[in-house]
């Protein structure tokens, strides 16, 4: 099996290349790890590899907020130097500072 390292990281704010919304990222899987359903259902002509890390974004668009799940492929760095509006950021991550979101560890 082909290890593959992570190109983002967690609190960095991206957008995707083609779809008009930007996420910050809570969780990175080495690889494809979410269903064979989910997987199907991205039409065959732009469904992305497997074999490469996929993201979990805090996401938003100029509609709503939700939780997006994102091949490296088919993301890039966020230049817009905006922060978030994202309800849920916060609960993860410190104040945004330079395209990143510090993550945020809870004191007990």
């Amino acid at each position: 099996m082909q290890m593959t390292q992570a190109k983002y990281h967690l609190g960095q704010v991206l957008r995707h290349r083609k779809h008009p919304f930007r996420g910050v990222v809570f969780d990175v899987d080495a690889r494809f790890s979410n269903t064979e359903d989910w997987y199907q259902k991205i039409p065959e002509d732009s469904r992305p590899r497997r074999d490469q890390p996929f993201y979990h974004l805090l996401a938003e668009n100029d509609e709503s907020y939700y939780v997006a799940y994102v091949s490296e492929q088919n993301l890039v760095p966020d230049d817009t130097g905006e922060p978030l509006d994202h309800p849920d950021v916060h609960d993860m991550f410190g104040d945004y500072s330079d395209g990143v979101y510090p993550l945020q560890v809870p004191l007990n």
